[in-house]
């Protein structure tokens, strides 16, 4: 019987964690770095215990700090969560060592399928069906780059450890191999440790299918059905659902036994899923699918399977480690309707889903019939150091069109100021023509990527409501009459007005606001020459409505100091309120390579003196779990490079300077 769980990880896997100990009377303990002293897991845990400072490898990475975490606090049982240490055979031993139990399969069943060449050799072994490929212990430039030519361009290149992405480069032709190799190996280093990889033949109209397994240590092994994570971008998951669109019966049957044969193959105990890349150019059909990888843990999506079958899977995970056997036989479990699940990051789909940080000044996710799992709270702050992932939001329906409808509505709803997120960009892909039929694939993004990351511009009257609440002349909180409050400002001669300064679309625009009346105001600037009137502005809270060209319109507002968030109509329109002198566009972009964000220098390919061409490589920097590659903005010489490997930046910083053209010329 488990008494008492310590969840070693962090954010919305464990505040998920501590929700179902907590339904089963089980006591829990939280671990923290000093980043996230402050987080909603340590607040909703019984217990919660500092193991060290922000960076992961000096907390959330060490094994040891956490098991002397759970001897301190009396805890039984440790719970890895996804991510850091869940697919680690090493703490697995550990933990059982000291006489603890680990909530997830055994080491040895981890390291079967822990590198993804030998668990394909494994898989063959088992006659399960796998992706043609070299998965060889060789190395070498020379033998790779052959073996990609043997199975035929394009290829994809895959880190042998580790998952979500990390260390996979696609490659359309021999030319691009060495480069692509050669960052893959980098981002699997710093990702995993290891830089060995494997080739595979790339299915050029892919889905990523992938079947969530169950099994106990009495032997017994049965799958949870499908789930299609086929919407990605740089091969990670943005929109999940199960079933998968369009799934015969024939074809869930034999991807269920074929998961069910690769679990029963290495004996496998607890939650894992088995991942298989299906060739979909003629449909889905039973004869086209082949077993890419098995994560031996919980995954982010499984919500949409727990939606789609009533369970609660990190419950079976925590009965199945005590030793209790499946709850459920085969013949038993059924899908009930539709689930889709969206993740919403801190990143902006526009400039390639940069990954960003910020404070979550105002933060407010959807009610009604709704799945939020989240381990943020409004005033938590995104920081450089952790995933970005802000939440996820799930949606139920009898139908798939039910289930997206819910969901693409919820994400008008879900209103987040403090950083850029892809919310708009999710509610996009929602409504997508392709995706919204079922014709899907994992290059459906990068098709329809203009189309979905566009963002139309604000309407005049947003903009000027936002130049007007960015004034201070109508006071959030003033009540319908509350005229006083309204007024703002006091003015002892003439018309009360002012003068901001608002960011939009990367430009510094200049509005002039006048009071016009009791409760009548008049905004002019840049695209408002004539000007708008505003007129029965009211603000309660974050709720503000207004009249505008005979329109009364209702919104809602958050301000913070660095900016105005306007949310109308599902969308998130965001005004900068700048401080201080604008850099001059020339120097910031012209004979700068800037950070886009905190993050650590992997590479510098720049040196003094070189020539360089517009677009060249000159730093590759990680970030928030993403290799960036930093380019030269034009034509020009190296005037100074200021950063080495290894440095920790921060955002804006200047790493490589050029010299000015007329020097360079």
């Amino acid at each position: 019987m488990i008494t008492k769980i310590l969840i070693a990880n962090r954010g919305e896997i464990a505040a998920r964690v501590i929700r179902t100990a907590r339904k089963m009377g089980i006591a829990t303990v939280a671990v923290y770095s000093e980043a996230d002293a402050k987080a909603l897991h340590v607040e909703m845990a019984d217990e919660a215990v500092l193991i060290g400072p922000a960076p992961v490898s000096e907390s959330y990475l060490k094994g040891e700090a956490i098991l002397d975490a759970a001897r301190r606090t009396g805890a039984d049982a440790i719970h890895p969560g996804y991510g850091f240490l869940s697919e680690n055979p090493d703490f697995v031993e550990k933990v059982e060592k000291a006489g603890l139990i680990f909530i997830g399969p055994s080491a040895k069943a981890i390291r079967a399928m822990g590198l993804k060449d030998a668990a394909k050799a494994l898989m063959e072994k088992a006659k399960v069906p796998v992706v043609p490929g070299y998965h060889g212990e060789a190395q070498d430039l020379v033998v790779l780059a052959g073996k990609a030519n043997e199975i035929g361009f394009p290829v994809l290149i895959k880190a042998r450890a580790g998952g979500g992405g990390k260390g996979m480069r696609k490659v359309e032709a021999q030319a691009d191999f060495a480069a692509a190799l050669s960052s893959a190996r980098r981002e699997a280093k710093a990702s995993f440790g290891d830089d060995r990889v494997l080739v595979e033949k790339y299915v050029t109209t892919p889905r990523h299918i992938e079947i969530q397994v169950f099994g106990d240590s009495h032997g017994n092994v049965v799958h949870l059905f499908e789930r299609d994570c086929s919407a990605q971008r740089r091969h990670q998951k943005v929109i999940e659902e199960a079933p998968a669109p369009d799934m015969p019966d024939e074809m869930r049957a034999a991807m269920g036994a074929a998961a069910v044969q690769a679990a029963k193959a290495i004996h496998y105990a607890g939650a894992g899923t088995v991942e298989f890349i299906v060739d979909a150019s003629e449909g889905l059909r039973p004869d086209r699918f082949w077993f890419m990888e098995m994560n031996t843990r919980l995954q982010v999506e499984h919500p949409v399977t727990e939606l789609v079958t009533g369970l609660d899977l990190v419950e079976w995970q925590i009965r199945v480690a005590a030793g209790e056997a499946l709850p459920m036989r085969q013949e038993d479990l059924a899908i009930n309707g539709h689930a889709v699940e969206a993740r919403i990051y801190a990143e902006d789909a526009g400039k390639g889903f940069l990954p960003a940080v910020g404070r979550l000044v105002h933060l407010r996710f959807p009610d009604g019939d709704i799945r939020v799992d989240a381990g943020v709270r409004e005033g938590d702050e995104i920081t450089p150091f952790y995933d970005p992932m802000i939440a996820k939001v799930i949606a139920h329906g009898k139908t798939r069109a039910e289930a997206l409808g819910k969901l693409a509505g919820a994400l008008g709803r879900t209103e987040i100021a403090g950083t850029v997120t892809n919310t708009a960009f999710l509610a996009k892909l929602c409504r997508d023509a392709d995706f919204a039929a079922g014709r899907l694939d994992t290059g459906l993004i990068d098709r329809n990527l203009a189309s979905l990351t566009t963002v139309a511009p604000a309407p005049d009257s947003i903009v000027a409501l936002a130049a007007l609440a960015a004034s201070g002349m109508v006071a959030a909180g003033a009540a319908d009459g509350d005229v006083a409050r309204a007024i703002g400002p006091f003015e002892i001669w003439g018309t009360p007005r002012r003068r901001v300064v608002l960011e939009i679309d990367g430009e510094h625009r200049s509005f002039r606001i006048e009071r016009c009346g009791a409760d009548r105001w008049r905004v002019s600037g840049p695209g408002l020459e004539s000007g708008l009137d505003l007129e029965a502005v009211r603000a309660s809270g974050a709720d503000w409505s207004f009249r505008a060209d005979g329109i009364t319109r209702r919104c809602r507002l958050a301000q913070s100091e660095p900016s105005v968030a306007v949310f109308h109509e599902g969308l998130t329109h965001l005004f900068g309120k700048p401080r201080g002198k604008r850099t001059d566009d020339k120097a910031a972009g012209g004979d700068q390579v800037v950070s886009a964000m905190p993050g650590v220098v992997k590479q510098v390919l720049a040196a003094q003196g070189q020539s360089v061409k517009s677009g060249d490589a000159l730093v590759i920097m990680e970030a928030m779990k993403m290799e960036m590659t930093l380019a030269a903005p034009r034509d020009g010489v190296v005037a100074e490079v200021m950063v080495v490997v290894g440095a920790q930046v921060s955002d804006g910083v200047s790493l490589v300077t050029l010299q000015p053209e007329a020097e360079a010329a």
